[in-house]
């Protein structure tokens, strides 16, 4: 595996090296799958949102220049837009179709399957009290707490200054205390699954 830094390995992928891409894949793939998790819920919904999003990086990669030394906070931010355009668009179709019967429930064939149900389910509590924070309070809890971003690349990411990422993380944590009452449910991210 290479040594070069995101910078480098970002220029080489736009100048058209697949290879260059590949590697960038591999060092961030897992953290964006898990943060899409946890902006949705679900391991298929994350490994959709997984492909867009390289898929986006790939199609824009000639007219970014990377900043940071890490993609990491910019690809997370492009999960996140990713997600949101997804959810809109559901929305479109629920208003559309009407009610969409809901999905089957998953037979236990083993331990493994009663995790990731339990993991969707826990995910799905938690999610339903961040989506009632305010939008920046998402999306900075989202990237400090969830997918450990630092303040300052979240700050840069977002185009904030660093003590209002701060504030925001810190908001919304009170405000999800509050939302969550005494139910069991973490404020630290839940398993991660390897791919």
């Amino acid at each position: 595996m290479t040594t070069e830094d995101d910078r480098a390995l970002w220029a080489r992928a736009a100048a058209g090296s697949g290879a260059a891409f590949g590697v960038l894949f591999d060092r961030h793939a897992k953290a964006v799958y898990n943060h899409c998790f946890r902006l949705t819920a679900s391991w298929s919904a994350a490994e959709d949102h997984l492909q867009s999003t390289f898929l986006l990086a790939w199609r824009k990669r000639t007219r970014l220049h990377l900043e940071n030394e890490s993609a990491l906070p910019w690809l997370l931010a492009v999960a996140t837009n990713v997600v949101r355009n997804e959810r809109r668009t559901f929305a479109r179709r629920l208003r559309l179709a009407g009610r969409v019967p809901a999905e089957p429930p998953v037979p236990d064939h083993a331990d493994r399957v009663a995790d990731r149900v339990d993991d969707q389910r826990r995910m799905a509590v938690l999610l339903a009290a961040v989506e009632r924070l305010p939008r920046g309070e998402r999306e900075a809890l989202a990237l400090c707490v969830w997918s450990g971003v630092s303040y300052a690349d979240a700050a840069a990411v977002l185009g904030i200054a660093e003590g209002s990422v701060r504030a925001r993380v810190s908001r919304a944590k009170s405000r999800l205390t509050t939302l969550l009452g005494t139910r069991p449910v973490p404020l630290t991210p839940l398993a991660v699954e390897d791919r």
